[in-house]
């Protein structure tokens, strides 16, 4: 339940970070956003932070500079590309997960996540190729990060079980904050326009989908495992779809969201593999 909680959260923030890009510079966004998200963490949970130690910080800042790269690579590529297409390519993070799995905990793929693969890239082409809305920079980007995230969940889960979530989520808002700071006058020309709106939207992308969404995903996954706690998150890129739809107006036009569609087909069959084999071998 809390996972499918944050997973809705997630997929309110495509559109709300298309509305922030007009007004700031990604990397300076991503230094802001995480910024406020480390004060206030820092205030919440004071008492658990001070008891930090080697292990939490060293495996916190791994995931904060994962957590940096798929932030980063999801941001700029929005620069470039819709809002639903965004989403619906970071859905693959569920995809790539299993992948991981095999190189991290050397567990072999299975033939449901083979076929999740091509069903989800053949939606992936259906999504992106039609009606001269061919796969762009941004759609590239979007696609380094969910690899990264995909890498992301795995780790979060192997080392959610030895660290206190509190001092993993702090890590990260920390790396973040630093990388994307330090990286700012080599990569961009900073600039901020303020306004209610941008106000408002930046306080809501930092506490709801940073500061709660990540603590309770850094407390909660280590209950169960990536492939379920992937299922709930290809719930993502549909939700994202809906908000991009009633906020923006943006429409994927029938081969979009056909190709919309069986990406989410595939990113369940692949997480749902072992259900559907077992039920039917239970009739052979």
């Amino acid at each position: 339940m809390f996972l499918l909680a944050i997973t809705i959260i997630w997929g309110s923030t495509f559109v709300l970070t298309k509305f922030i890009l007009e007004s700031a510079s990604p990397f300076l966004y991503i230094t802001i956003r995480f910024g406020i998200a480390s004060i206030l963490f820092t205030i919440l949970f004071f008492n658990k932070i001070k008891t930090i130690n080697y292990e939490s910080v060293l495996k916190g800042s791994v995931l904060g500079i994962l957590l940096f790269i798929g932030f980063a690579t999801q941001t700029i590529g929005l620069q470039y590309t819709t809002a639903s297409k965004s989403a619906f390519i970071t859905g693959l993070m569920v995809v790539f997960t299993p992948l991981f799995q095999v190189l991290i905990e050397k567990k072999a793929p299975k033939l449901g996540n083979i076929i999740g693969v091509v069903l989800v890239a053949i939606g992936l082409y259906f999504l992106t190729s039609p009606q001269g809305s061919e796969f762009n920079f941004g759609d590239g980007l979007t696609l380094i990060c969910a690899i990264t995230f995909g890498l992301y969940i795995v780790y979060l889960n192997v080392y959610g079980k030895t660290c206190d979530p509190a001092h993993l989520s702090f890590m990260q808002f920390i790396i973040t904050t630093l990388m994307a700071a330090i990286i700012i006058p080599f990569f961009e020309e900073p600039f901020l326009q303020l306004s209610p709106n941008f106000v408002l939207n930046l306080i809501y992308l930092s506490i709801m989908p940073t500061v709660l969404a990540l603590y309770i995903m850094a407390k909660y996954q280590r209950f169960t495992t990536p492939t379920r706690s992937a299922i709930i998150y290809s719930a993502e890129p549909p939700i994202a779809a809906i908000f991009a739809f009633y906020v923006i107006g943006e429409r994927l036009g029938l081969s979009g969201i056909g190709g919309g569609v069986l990406i989410f087909i595939g990113l369940l069959f692949s997480e749902l593999s072992d259900l559907i084999f077992k039920k039917n071998s239970e009739y052979d």
